[in-house]
């Protein structure tokens, strides 16, 4: 792990120099002479915007619309179509259990993402202020984001914050092995807020231990006073290590939860 750390590191590095020697070659060539420094910085901002919120995710479209399957593997998908968070969570049972399970566990059902939700979440994030219903970024799995996502806040600040996406699984739909389930859920722990490995984004970026963030949510359902019944399928896919699709190492031992309400 620590020689892994130590290469993305220096990749980190030789990647940044690699852009900043492009970045200045395309100034001295085509702005230099017609620029002056007080809207240098304006363009550099333009140019950031460009690249990372058009160029960059359309060419992570093409690439990954030819050689990543349309079909479950356990991970859901970014917009752009790079891998994102893993799978780590089942639940059986109806929408109306999904958030009476999670509400009186001390969740809150995130607010949909929308230009008024994420200048709130902006705003609230440098201003530390608390934002508990804050947004998550959509996630894709069976074609479609997800239908909802819980959350909770840590110290009064949206930058940090457990989260569990979910997404309503299709009719007569079965999970390698046959299994069934009504509900596949992604949970994470956002740590802070940066910038995407693969686009240059801002974006949360999450805890690469998944499977602890997993374990968090198990705890607080079992101590949530209802009858829950969890079925752990140890290896339901081979564990591994990867990177998300902002970039974040990530890694897990496969295991998923089957979680029920008791009725």
């Amino acid at each position: 792990m620590k020689k892994q750390a130590l290469l993305n590191t220096i990749f980190r590095v030789v990647r940044f120099i690699f852009i900043a020697i492009i970045g200045y070659l395309v100034y001295k060539a085509l702005f230099s002479e017609i620029l002056t420094r007080k809207i240098h910085i304006f363009l550099y901002i333009i140019l950031w915007l460009f690249s990372s919120y058009l160029v960059l995710p359309f060419i992570n479209k093409l690439m990954t619309g030819r050689y990543l399957p349309d079909y479950f593997i356990g991970r859901s998908r970014t917009g752009d179509g790079l891998l994102g968070d893993p799978i780590n969570l089942a639940f059986i049972g109806s929408q109306e259990e999904l958030n009476q399970l999670f509400i009186k566990a001390g969740w809150t059902i995130a607010e949909p993402l929308s230009i008024k939700s994420s200048l709130h979440m902006i705003i609230a994030s440098v201003l530390g202020k608390s934002y508990p219903k804050a947004p998550v970024s959509s996630l894709f799995l069976f074609n479609k984001k997800q239908d909802i996502a819980f959350e909770r806040e840590i110290d009064n600040n949206p930058r940090r914050r457990h989260h569990v996406r979910f997404w309503k699984t299709p009719e007569d739909w079965y999970l390698p092995g046959g299994r069934n389930a009504d509900w596949l859920g992604a949970a994470t722990y956002d740590k802070k807020v940066g910038f995407s490995f693969f686009t240059g984004q801002i974006t949360h970026k999450i805890n690469s231990d998944v499977d602890q963030e997993r374990d968090f949510v198990l705890g607080m359902l079992k101590r949530s006073n209802q009858s829950v019944s969890i079925e752990i399928v140890e290896h339901f896919t081979t564990s591994y290590h990867g990177r998300n699709g902002g970039g974040d190492e990530i890694f897990t031992d496969g295991a998923l939860p089957f979680i029920k309400l008791d009725k």
